[in-house]
């Protein structure tokens, strides 16, 4: 399939793709984890309710499953840099008026409103640019060819170092500089990204542009003409409702079971995000020699091991140290997912394709917002333990398939 991509692109030296792809893709994955780790907490700060915080998650996180609607689409349509500088400038200007009006604002419902309309807005804004820099990292991965797995582990290694100072971050601003202090930073990398994202992949004119709204089925029609992409999706899914319930959760366990602090808890996922980057490493390495479904299958064991052992767990020691191992787990099957997405998805529908699958995978979340919400804080070490079973299920289920489907068993790539 011809690439829809102009000439001048047809090949990223290292400077290009540096500077087009990797530093606009770091100022937006540090937006997003300071975003999805942050809100959380500063609700919990704000209002003190494990039932708000769990609530504010599942807020932000429903919209996004929205937008996905939309994202994949418009992004196919306008190209990448359009809709990550509309993104990311509309955010910065969501979290500074935020932050400007929190100080003013009586406790109560008033503060209670604003804090859960911005979970809101920055989830749906989040997800928008996402998308658009995951597209352009599509785009690059296939420009290289049979390296794709390691720009999609550059990519990956990026948001894993966002995950691990994004929370750190955010949890030492909200303890130390207040509210103010967080969303100002999150505004910052908004802005950063918003300006260095430059001309990059924009879809040919020469076809009728389809409805925003088709690229769902768009994306549903290729991903059931790829039985290995759809099972492998099909897993993660499951298994992140395990994940989206930890990260619900782990604000009311840390600092009303443990009694530790916020920076405690963006601590928490910042070692987590340290054993991903490892992992990634690893897992680079390793799929050139032994293949994705092996190393898959070996993460989604580590990760559901893991999980289980959570439930175990009651110091904050031992809970950090449970979570980093199921992250690791978690990063290596995200290499697995990424190299195979971006080898498997026609370019021209790539953008409507890779909204459907991250729309699928981030469904759980605002489920696991809704349990945390719902379910009394000393009840969530059972609900945690149900989970993981279920994702242990699960993914056992999808790799046992996959080990007999081409596209996985066996690849390289």
């Amino acid at each position: 399939m011809r690439s829809r991509v102009g000439p001048r692109h047809a090949r990223r030296p290292e400077s290009t793709m540096l500077r087009g792809i990797y530093l606009p893709r770091s100022m937006d994955a540090g937006a997003f984890a300071m975003t999805t780790y942050g809100i959380p907490m500063l609700v919990l700060a704000t209002t003190n309710s494990a039932s708000l915080t769990g609530l504010a998650f599942a807020l932000e996180w429903l919209p996004r499953l929205g937008a996905f609607a939309v994202a994949g689409a418009m992004v196919d349509r306008h190209g990448t840099s359009c809709i990550l500088r509309l993104a990311s400038a509309t955010r910065a200007a969501v979290v500074v008026a935020a932050a400007l009006a929190l100080p003013q604002l009586e406790s109560g419902l008033p503060t209670t409103i604003t804090v859960m309309l911005l979970a809101t807005l920055t989830g749906v804004l989040t997800e928008f640019s996402y998308i658009a820099a995951e597209t352009a990292g599509g785009v690059a991965s296939r420009q290289v060819g049979e390296r794709a797995h390691r720009v999609q582990s550059v990519l990956l290694g990026i948001d894993q170092v966002g995950t691990l100072a994004g929370p750190a971050v955010a949890g030492l601003l909200l303890e130390y500089t207040g509210t103010a202090g967080m969303l100002f930073t999150i505004a910052v990398f908004s802005l950063l990204a918003c300006w260095l994202a430059p001309p990059q992949y924009a879809p040919g004119r020469t076809e009728t542009p389809k409805p925003v709204l088709g690229g769902l089925r768009t994306g549903w029609t290729t991903l059931c003409s790829l039985p290995a992409l759809g099972w492998l999706v099909g897993g993660l899914t499951v298994s992140n409702l395990a994940i989206g319930l930890l990260q619900a959760a782990t604000p009311v366990i840390v600092v009303q079971q443990f009694g530790h602090s916020s920076a405690d808890v963006g601590l928490i996922w910042s070692v987590a995000a340290v054993t991903s980057l490892i992992t990634v490493a690893v897992c680079r390495r390793a799929i050139d020699r032994w293949g994705l479904w092996l190393v898959g299958a070996l993460c989604a064991a580590i990760a559901a091991c893991g999980c289980l052992a959570v439930s175990l767990t009651h110091t904050y020691t031992a809970y950090l140290v449970v979570i980093a191992v199921l992250m690791a787990g978690e990063g290596g099957m995200t290499v697995v997912l990424r190299t195979l997405r971006s080898h498997l998805i026609p370019q021209t529908v790539f953008g409507a394709t890779l909204s459907l699958t991250i729309l699928l995978l981030l469904l759980p979340f605002p489920l696991a917002g809704v349990l945390v919400a719902t379910v009394p804080p000393a009840l969530l070490g059972h609900a945690i333990t149900g989970c993981a079973v279920v994702q242990a299920l699960g993914l056992a289920l999808a790799f046992v398939r996959l080990r007999t489907l081409p596209g996985l068993r066996g690849h390289r790539a």
